[in-house]
């Protein structure tokens, strides 16, 4: 029989007791660590317009760049968190970083490309993109979320 030392595959050389009794209580999900991950999303076609929706908690409108180049729409973020636990026996720092950017391709010549809106509330950005059969592609279009 051969014995096997457990490493937790995150941090080699770590026991088992270490790793369990250096989380926060509860953290089952090792919320310390944080994943970087795409936001997940929703995208409507109404009457009347498209609509993108992404659930994007923890982030300011600030945050997210949105723009339409010919007919792709790309929305992204970059943000920055920094958290200092200060106590008698111990200091702990943590930076956060995080960066998505998810692309769309819209249907030409379909969309009102002056009339795009953006809206950011309750962790969720919602673009709104009017249909318009007539229009043609023009050049880049920054779009301010509101």
């Amino acid at each position: 029989m051969t014995l096997v030392k457990l490493t937790d595959r995150h941090f080699p050389g770590s026991s088992i007791f270490d790793t369990f009794f250096n989380r926060e209580l509860m953290d089952w999900n090792h919320s310390e660590r944080k994943e970087c991950t795409e936001p997940a999303v929703n995208i409507l076609n109404n009457k009347d317009d498209y609509s993108i929706e992404i659930a994007a908690p923890g982030l300011k409108k600030e945050d997210f760049k949105i723009d339409l180049t010919e007919n792709n729409l790309t929305i992204s973020s970059e943000g920055e968190e920094k958290k200092e636990v200060k106590n008698k026996a111990y200091s702990r720092r943590e930076f956060h970083y995080s960066k998505f950017s998810r692309s769309f391709t819209l249907p030409e010549n379909e969309i009102k490309r002056e009339e795009i809106s953006a809206n950011y509330t309750d962790g969720i950005l919602s673009v709104v993109i009017p249909k318009n059969k007539d229009e043609k592609r023009n050049q880049k279009i920054d779009i301010t979320v509101g």
